[in-house]
């Protein structure tokens, strides 16, 4: 999928540069479309650069976490819920832990423990299903909670939007956590509707509802204030959960006599690692985006969107982050950098730039995880798991737009 859409990106783009030039005697734009690899070439370098020192410090925060208990505490506080959930789990299965182990590093943003941790949870769901080659219904709600999981801490996000310049980086976080919470809930009773499972269950309904009331609170209460008393007041609540977050990953790892420093400074040299690796990636993204925007192909499908949307008397600022929302569920790389072009073109702290941000943290990529958790166990056949991961894609999506306009709009 990755790399049709790569290559379409130059095509396309090769196609409407023709068209300008030929058609309509614009010239110019050979030397706009190859000007333009070369700029985003060095952008993309210059970002990649810029991402390690903040990468650095969350990735070794992060380990903090991790090696103090913070991912063994949230799998103790959400086992009661998945039990319920995955009641043909055996209690005590290996499936069990590896499953409760990859939602909380997902929780805490914690990538590169999450991939691995979820590709062995479900290698050993794949035991319990007796058609190697189908998906079982635990393993597609397994897939489709994993695509739109809950997010408590999108440091990426943060990162990504600190290097662009935003005046305050967490400032979407608010909007994130409510978008992110949609998504997970509209993926689980679709699933749910779909496999006629039980979620009227006293423990899964405390759960729900009680998740529920959070958010829902959050919204009312921020929802009575001005709009500046709002923005003000959110990111102030957002930096003193997130300044608390590493106080207490800290003093987990304090009080489990972890050697904090040298644990913080292996975690670092992770997001070293991680900042060096995504430079091709963002190179090789961000130049066939900006081949596909300089030849004027993105502004005309913007534009033709924008003018759909105005006839049905609707606000079309939105429309500048729709890049954002229609690569997200295709490819997770193609997405960040329709984000950073986004941000980078309109500005981090623009409606746009924040609306993309939330996109971007709303849920995870449905054909990249399907292809590479469905696959490390050879399923072929994945009924609906695509259907009910893309429900979800859609409810985040939405929801992110509409939070948008609530908190910045």
């Amino acid at each position: 999928m990755l790399n049709v859409i790569w290559a379409a990106f130059f095509l396309v783009g090769f196609a409407a540069a023709c068209y300008r030039a030929f058609v309509l005697g614009d010239f110019a734009v050979f030397q706009e479309v190859v000007a333009s690899t070369f700029d985003l070439s060095k952008t993309a370098f210059e970002i990649a650069l810029g991402l390690t020192g903040v990468m650095c410090l969350w990735l070794g925060i992060l380990k903090l976490g991790e090696a103090g208990g913070a991912v063994n505490l949230l799998s103790r506080l959400v086992r009661p819920l998945f039990r319920r959930l995955f009641p043909s789990i055996p209690a005590g299965h290996p499936a069990e832990g590896s499953l409760l182990m990859n939602m909380a590093a997902n929780m805490l943003g914690l990538d590169n423990a999450a991939t691995p941790i979820g590709l062995k949870a479900m290698r050993s769901m794949h035991e319990l299903n007796p058609d190697k080659e189908t998906a079982s219904d635990d393993q597609i709600l397994f897939l489709v909670i994993n695509t739109s999981a809950v997010t408590i801490l999108p440091v990426t996000i943060f990162t990504y939007r600190a290097q662009m310049g935003a005046a305050d980086p967490t400032d979407v976080f608010l909007p994130i956590l409510i978008a992110t919470f949609c998504s997970t809930m509209a993926g689980l009773v679709v699933t749910a509707l779909v496999q006629r499972r039980n979620l009227l269950q006293p423990v899964i309904l405390a759960y729900l509802g009680a998740m529920t009331a959070v958010i829902a609170g959050l919204v009312l209460y921020f929802g009575r204030l001005p709009k500046e008393a709002m923005e003000s007041q959110s990111a102030t609540f957002a930096n003193f959960l997130i300044l608390s977050v590493i106080i207490a990953f800290l003093v987990s790892a304090l009080r489990k006599r972890v050697p904090v420093y040298e644990t913080f400074v292996e975690g670092a040299k992770d997001g070293f690692q991680v900042a060096v690796t995504i430079i091709p990636y963002l190179v090789a993204m961000l130049v066939a985006i900006g081949v596909f925007r300089a030849s004027g192909a993105l502004d005309l499908a913007l534009g033709g969107v924008r003018t759909v949307v105005d006839a049905m008397g609707m606000d079309t600022r939105w429309v500048e982050a729709l890049p954002t929302a229609l690569m997200k569920p295709l490819s997770g790389s193609g997405a960040r950098g329709m984000l950073i072009e986004t941000m980078q073109t309109y500005g981090a702290d623009s409606f746009a730039g924040r609306i993309a941000s939330v996109v971007q943290g709303s849920t995870e990529t449905t054909f990249y995880v399907l292809a590479v958790y469905f696959g490390s166990v050879g399923i072929r056949k994945t009924r609906h798991a695509v259907g009910c991961g893309l429900a979800a894609d859609f409810a985040g999506i939405i929801a992110a737009i509409v939070i948008g306009y609530f908190f910045f709009g």
